[in-house]
């Protein structure tokens, strides 16, 4: 058996001290407390009865009324430190701030839709840790690893398009800084919302996505058709020879992903394409244990103080002379 304590000492203190002094005064010092207290509040604290003694009856109440202050005070058996292994998965999810997300072949343009997709992967993985990042020409972190989603949802929520970056995307930084955060992660797992950029930027992406051991899941955000790239007071661009600029969805990076032994689907409108992602992931990855926890193993002890309690509070109280009616 543990030892025995309070999960909160300073309330039992706080209450018992003066419940048992109170309780010493009404047995012991009647007439000083007739001077405080109305004679008629005086009698209902020490009622007096033909059943049972005054004596007995203000003990068995003082006694009630204690046990219930040690069963709010919680007490608990301490048990020692157990280890509990946590299941679940580390996903590093990266969402594209480049330029082309202005576009607007899906509603109301790919960095909105986009960070719907994520918000929708948060919902559906509760109990796995996340981390974010965001990436365009430079990548950086957005949010660490953790299972807070509704903290996650916030941060990805005010992504907005100041946050757009008209540079060219790079990602092979993408990559570098996927390798780092993921370095002691087991497995490695990297989910990229992006429409895939050119093949320019997926120059040596997926080299190092291999050398680093990364499964690659990728969002495809866009159309093949594509749409206008927008400025930021939402005007097209133009070339240098005077035609607007058009992007279109690559789905070379979804290649990338199934040769990394990862999956990809293109992004629609509905809840099918994330679903089936998710259901993806899990399936290859059932029961990996995230991590072991050290955690106290204890037991409430409560409802025994309060069950006496209440027994004796019943007593006590059934104890109470009735006023007989007049004849």
């Amino acid at each position: 058996m543990g030892d025995i304590t309070f999960l909160y000492p300073y309330l039992f203190w706080g209450l018992a001290i003066p419940l048992v002094i109170f309780a010493i005064l009404i047995s012991t010092n009647k007439d000083n407390l007739s001077r405080v207290f109305d004679d008629k509040v005086l009698a209902r604290l020490s009622a007096g009865s033909d059943t049972i003694p005054p004596m007995l009856r203000n003990i068995t109440l003082f006694l009630a009324i204690f046990l219930m202050v040690v069963a709010i005070s919680r007490p608990i058996e301490n048990r020692g430190d157990k280890i509990v292994e946590v299941k679940g998965l580390n996903l590093l999810t990266a969402l594209d701030i480049s330029g082309s997300m202005r576009s607007k072949d899906d509603y109301p343009n790919r960095l909105e839709f986009a960070k719907k997709k994520m918000l929708r992967l948060f919902e559906k993985m509760p109990t796995d840790e996340v981390s974010v990042i965001a990436f365009a020409h430079a990548s950086f972190v957005l949010a660490p690893f953790t299972s807070d989603k509704s903290t996650l949802s916030q941060i990805v929520e005010r992504v907005n398009d100041r946050y757009i970056n008209m540079a060219s995307t790079d990602f092979t930084a993408l990559a570098r800084l996927a390798s780092s955060m993921l370095d002691k992660k087991k497995p490695k797992i990297l989910v990229v919302f992006s429409d895939g950029g050119d093949a320019k930027a997926l120059k040596g992406f997926a080299e190092q996505i291999k050398d680093s051991g990364i499964e690659l899941y990728t969002v495809l955000i866009g159309t093949k058709k594509g749409a206008p790239v927008l400025d930021e007071r939402g005007k097209p661009i133009t070339q240098k020879d005077g035609t607007i600029a058009i992007t279109q969805r690559n789905d070379d990076l979804g290649k990338i992903a199934t040769d990394s032994g990862g999956a990809f689907v293109v992004a629609t409108n509905g809840n099918e394409d994330i679903d089936k992602l998710i259901t993806t992931i899990r399936s290859k990855h059932k029961n990996v244990q995230q991590s072991e926890v050290k955690v106290k193993d204890t037991v409430e002890l409560f409802v025994y103080p309060l069950s006496i309690a209440i027994f004796l509070l019943l007593i006590a109280l059934s104890s109470i002379p009735r006023r007989r009616r007049a004849k």
